[in-house]
């Protein structure tokens, strides 16, 4: 199994980015997928979360101006950022918690995507 995480870029602050996590392998389902970010000489942090069922969650800072979303039958979870903020650079990181066709329910992650808003 494997998630690949793609979209991110350069963009100006009050532009948009689509991030995609696109997860391949041997995946009966995928249950909560999830983004998080980690900017330079930060922890990183959880942005938003999706459950299969399509509820959301978002950290405060990004309320309003990203929206997670998934297509379950492309097994692609997506990150919408609109009005991106400086505070917003950072490398994006996809996860899902993904139920194997060999079993088990393991949580795996993406290799990061880079997102620079410049003013």
């Amino acid at each position: 199994v494997q998630l690949q995480a793609s979209g991110g870029g350069l963009v100006q602050a009050g532009g948009s980015l689509r991030l995609s996590c696109a997860a391949s392998g041997s995946i009966l389902s995928i249950n909560a997928m999830g983004w998080y970010r980690q900017a330079p000489g930060k922890q990183r942090e959880l942005v938003a979360t999706i459950t299969k069922g399509g509820s959301t969650n978002y950290v405060d800072s990004v309320k309003g101006r990203f929206t997670i979303s998934r297509d379950n039958t492309k097994n692609t979870g997506y990150l919408q950022m609109n009005s991106l903020q400086l505070e917003d650079t950072a490398v994006y990181y996809c996860n899902a918690d993904i139920l194997r066709r060999l079993g088990g329910v393991v949580t795996y992650w993406g290799q990061g995507t880079l997102v620079t808003v410049s003013s």
